[in-house]
Formats: C-alpha cells, structure tokens, sequence
C-alpha cells in the first residue's frame, strides 16, 4: 500500500529532492509512529501523515504528524530547544495540573507576558486552555503613556470580551497554537498583508503540557486563549484556583477570549 505521506515544498527544500523522494517511496520513512503533535500513535501507511522537520543551530530532526494535527512544514528552533523535544520524543515528562512558562518577549507590542496552560470546564466539557496575563501594564504601541492598553488591542485583533464562563468563545480565524513533539511552541497571530503568520507569543523554552491537555487538543483541534491585565490572574497552582481567578476576572469586565485553531488546520 503506498504511504500517504506529505512532503511541503519547504521541507523538500531543506532536506533535497533525494531525501524526499526515499521518503515518499517509503524508503526511509517509519511506517508507524508517534505523532509530534498530539503524541498518540500513527501509520503513514494508513492515514495521511505529514513530515515536520525541526531545525536547530546545529542539527535537524524529522518527525511525522497527522496530517489533522500538523501540515508539513519546518519549524525553526534552538538547538537547546531541538534536544529538550528530542528527549520527549522518548519520555513524556508532563506532570499533572496547570503548567506555566516563564514570561517571554512577545512582538510586536514588545511586552512581557507570562503563559498558563490548563483544562477549562465550559457547559460540562473539558477544553485545553492557555491564560495570558502580563507582568505590567501594556501600553499601546507607539506611544509613551502609563495606561494599559493590553485588552483593547487584542479587542482590535478580533478577541471578544467575556463576562461569563458559560460558552466556549468563538474561533478567531487567521489566529493559531502551534503545537510540536507534544509542546507548546507559539501562538501564532496573521502576518502582514496576507503574509505568513508570525509569532504573537514564542516560548524561550517549549512549554509542557499534559498528556490531558494534549488529549483534549486532539479531540478539539483547538485551544481556547483568554487574556487578562496584569494582576487579574496570578499564578495559580492549580486548575480549580486558575477556574476561579478566570471567573473573578471574567465577572469584573477583564477577560476576553478567542478560540484558536492549531497550526496549519
């Protein structure tokens, strides 16, 4: 049976014609694996697979994904990056409850912002959720006030103010969550002009998340974001508490949410 696999133009680019050409004759590639995305198992020899090429300063690293999960592309990282995904290829190391990274620069408002991960209980069902909330006030790009213009500017990207945890917030297209070898690598928002997306949010160090939360990304090919000014949250160590803080804010007008596709779907 011949393999569906895929091979994108830029992946073809970086690892030569030869390379790709064994690939999509079944020559080098695995016919079962572990997909990079969701981490549960695959066979290109059944399903439609995509080949996702991981490049670091120094090395590289082919992995495969569901086609629903990942399209074929290259994704740049660091080499420290590319040999902590490397490990989790071969060791899940998620632990249980929310899990937060550290505050990242973000473009282009150049602010820092600090991410949580965690499972969202929404009209009965769980749903894979990340709380953004800075560590100071954001002021509007291009201007020198001490005011925090943080929701409003996500207001003006297409995020909708929510008062209530009751319905899952709408999908913002052009908006994405990339997620890669079963971590959280970057929100995505669209790129100038039609252009390629480009990174809103990028971890420093991929984000781990748990075999929970990934479980419920691929059943929603989605994830929920909620953002919130600064103090709003906190860094709370544990799902109820963050579900309380989340209901805290929503309740005084200082919540707002999307619902943001994966990468490439």
């Amino acid at each position: 049976m011949p393999r569906m696999l895929d091979v994108s133009d830029d992946v073809r680019a970086e690892i030569g014609d030869e390379e790709a050409d064994r690939l999509l004759a079944g020559e080098s590639a695995p016919g079962s694996y572990d997909c990079t995305s969701c981490r549960t198992p695959g066979d290109c020899e059944q399903e439609r697979t995509s080949t996702v090429l991981f490049i670091g300063d120094e090395t590289a690293v082919l992995a495969f994904a569901h086609a629903g999960c990942l399209p074929s592309q290259v994704v740049k990282v660091t080499e420290e990056q590319l040999q902590g995904a490397v490990k989790s290829i071969n060791a899940d190391t998620a632990r249980p409850g929310p899990e937060q990274a550290a505050p990242e620069k973000v473009a282009p408002e150049q602010a820092v912002l600090g991410v949580t991960s965690g499972l969202i209980l929404i009209a009965g069902e769980l749903h894979p959720a990340l709380v953004v909330e800075p560590t100071g006030p954001i002021a509007r790009p291009g201007t020198a006030g001490v005011g925090d213009d943080f929701l409003p500017l996500l207001i003006e990207q297409g995020f909708m103010p929510v008062t209530k945890l009751s319905t899952t917030p709408a999908v913002l297209h052009g908006w994405s969550v990339l997620l890669a070898m079963g971590q959280l690598h970057a929100v995505l928002q669209p790129g100038t002009n039609g252009g390629r997306p480009v990174a809103w949010w990028q971890a420093h160090q991929p984000l781990q998340v748990t075999e929970g939360w990934r479980t419920a990304v691929n059943k929603h090919q989605q994830v929920l974001m909620f953002a919130a000014p600064v103090g709003s949250i906190g860094r709370q160590p544990r799902e109820d508490l963050l579900r309380d803080a989340l209901d805290k804010a929503a309740a005084n007008g200082q919540l707002v949410a999307a619902a943001l596709p994966l990468a490439g779907t």
